[in-house]
């Protein structure tokens, strides 16, 4: 049984349902000549959501993204240092002092994974660093995920890769050239570092990365490029920046710059958020008709559970039904 198959006969109600649904409706989307926009929180990264993401966007089922920070470096330290991981089943009996001896053996947990400092951060950073060296030297400038597919053009990784390229989501990103969007960059350990070498002297400035306002100055250009035959949808995981960032983009053009543009042609958003007073990350969908992001006949989902486990379920959906 494929999984569309398994999907449509199990999931008929509650959240379940709304998993089939929303993963019909992005097929539909997609069949009527539109594209898709994936906002992408958390640490799906390190959850390892390359396997069936980077599918997802060679098959030219995602055409934009907008990331934490977090998402965008650590799908490269899975694949530079994947040997090196440590995985803690039972991190939930974890006392203060369990937690300091990953600390001693510099393994970062993120929830029951362990990222190896050194084989990970430091190799990867280790990388990077000549290329914004070199930005700095020469007076240009880039968004963080260029200097990446610069480091993976270049062929300067290979030798360290530890699974394979094409379970990299970032890697099928580079090789589709489709932006990604890390609003909020300097919140990442990389951007960590790079604000320690400005501090201890090795860059001139920090001006050859491109900041946040400009990723939006770019983001409306693309925007407005990729809506001129049809829709936009938004696929949403989780909540904060990765997905607020971007979805402002079209009352920002509609109210702010005063000029006609599409609304988001479908939304969906994966959130274990509950609906309260003052939360966006939680508020339902048809709350955003008011910011003027949806309109009254988008199609809007929203499914009430675990990221890690849903987002997979629905892309290999919409990867089997074309």
């Amino acid at each position: 049984m494929s999984m569309k198959e398994f999907i449509s006969r199990n999931f008929k109600h509650f959240n379940a349902a709304v998993v089939a649904d929303a993963a019909e409706a992005y097929v539909q989307h997609l069949k009527k000549g539109n594209k898709m926009f994936l906002a992408m929180a958390g640490a799906l990264s390190t959850g390892e959501i390359g396997i069936t993401l980077a599918e997802m966007i060679r098959q030219d089922k995602i055409h934009g993204i907008s990331c934490t920070a977090a998402n965008l470096e650590e799908d490269l330290f899975n694949l530079v240092a994947h040997s090196h991981y440590k995985r803690v089943a039972d991190y939930r009996d974890f006392s203060p002092e369990d937690e300091l001896e990953l600390r001693k053996n510099h393994l970062n947990r993120v929830t029951d994974t362990c990222i190896p400092e050194e084989e990970a951060i430091r190799r990867l950073g280790h990388k990077l660093y000549p290329l914004w060296e070199q930005a700095d030297k020469e007076g240009k400038r880039f968004f963080p995920h260029e200097y990446f597919y610069q480091l993976i053009q270049s062929g300067e990784l290979e030798e360290f890769y530890e699974i394979d390229p094409r379970d990299s989501w970032v890697v099928a990103a580079c090789e589709k050239d489709i932006p990604i969007f890390t609003p909020g960059w300097e919140d990442s350990t990389l951007a960590n570092g790079v604000v320690a070498e400005y501090k201890s002297g090795r860059f001139k400035n920090l001006n050859f990365i491109k900041n946040g306002l400009e990723q939006m100055d770019f983001l409306i250009d693309w925007y407005l490029e990729n809506t001129r035959e049809g829709s936009i949808g938004f696929f949403q995981i989780g909540g904060g920046i990765a997905g607020d960032f971007p979805i402002c983009v079209v009352p920002l053009i509609k109210q702010d710059l005063g000029e006609e543009c599409k609304f988001w042609g479908y939304f969906c958003q994966i959130s274990d958020s509950t609906t309260s007073y003052g939360s966006y990350s939680g508020a339902v969908p048809n709350e955003k008709i008011t910011w003027e992001k949806l309109d009254v006949n988008t199609p809007r989902f929203i499914i009430e559970s675990d990221a890690s486990i849903v987002a997979p379920l629905v892309f290999q959906y919409v990867l089997e039904k074309g």
